[in-house]
């Protein structure tokens, strides 16, 4: 049984009871329909074919009956053998530019991908993950602070570029620390953290992207070293029992791209 069939049984038990309580006097026409989601015009044709036909007056005469939208077999047909014939290995997009433009071809993406699939001819992409995976924030203040930088021309009338490097709560996204430097590095991320220290106190963990002064990363854009000692703040892996602890996991958002090394 279809999901169209299994609707229209649910519709029908519904529209009994409604008959029910109106033919006992606890609704009105209008009630009932309004419960139904249907016109007072609608409830009466449905209560009269209910009367002369019986259940099978309720039946949707649309169930079983082809889509006048339907695409033509023959279109079909012909789409899979210029497939096979003539463009075996295109991509289901690249071919079906090609239908366009070349074949006079009128039917949509989708249709043309499920038949290719349905005849075996291409084979689903995988699913793939999202890009930026959501986690929940932090539930309390201080438990995770980010830290990062942004570089440009940040002063007005100075062509210059410099890092903005702020320090932030991941709970509430409150700013506890923004300043320029030159450049970003071991300095600038030890003069944050201080004035966080100094101002809020203590906090539970500080995450950050891949940048050297917080990893060793052999190659830019893979892993970083789990052996090599980082040139910069003394942050110890988890479960070390340190108050800061550091992340590069691939749910890091950085303002900036990674620098080239990094």
């Amino acid at each position: 049984m279809g999901r169209a069939e299994v609707l229209q049984g649910v519709r029908q038990m519904r529209f009994e009871g409604l008959l029910e309580r109106h033919e006992r006097g606890e609704l009105s026409q209008g009630e009932a329909a309004e419960m139904l989601g249907v016109s007072k015009r609608t409830f009466r044709r449905w209560r009269d074919r209910l009367r002369d036909e019986g259940p099978a007056g309720m039946r949707d005469r649309r169930i079983g009956q082809p889509s006048s939208r339907r695409a033509a077999v023959e279109e079909i047909l012909r789409m899979l053998w210029l497939y096979e014939e003539r463009y075996s290995g295109f991509t289901v997009k690249r071919f079906h530019e090609q239908l366009h433009k070349r074949h006079h071809y009128k039917l949509g993406y989708t249709v043309t991908r499920l038949a290719l699939q349905g005849a075996g001819l291409v084979r689903p992409a995988p699913r793939r993950s999202a890009h930026r995976k959501k986690r929940p924030r932090r539930p309390m203040v201080g438990m995770m602070l980010h830290q990062d930088a942004s570089r440009f021309a940040w002063l007005p009338g100075d062509d210059r570029q410099y890092d903005l490097v702020v320090t932030l709560d991941d709970a509430t996204s409150a700013v506890y620390s923004g300043f320029l430097v030159a450049e970003e590095g071991t300095a600038s991320s030890f003069r944050a953290l201080s004035e966080v220290i100094a101002e809020h106190g203590l906090f539970c963990e500080l995450y950050t992207d891949r940048g050297s002064h917080y990893f060793h990363t052999p190659k830019a854009g893979q892993a970083v070293s789990k052996n090599v000692q980082t040139q910069g703040l003394p942050l110890r892996r988890r479960g070390s029992g340190a108050r800061w602890r550091s992340s590069a996991s691939a749910t890091s958002r950085p303002i900036r791209p990674k620098r080239a090394g990094s």
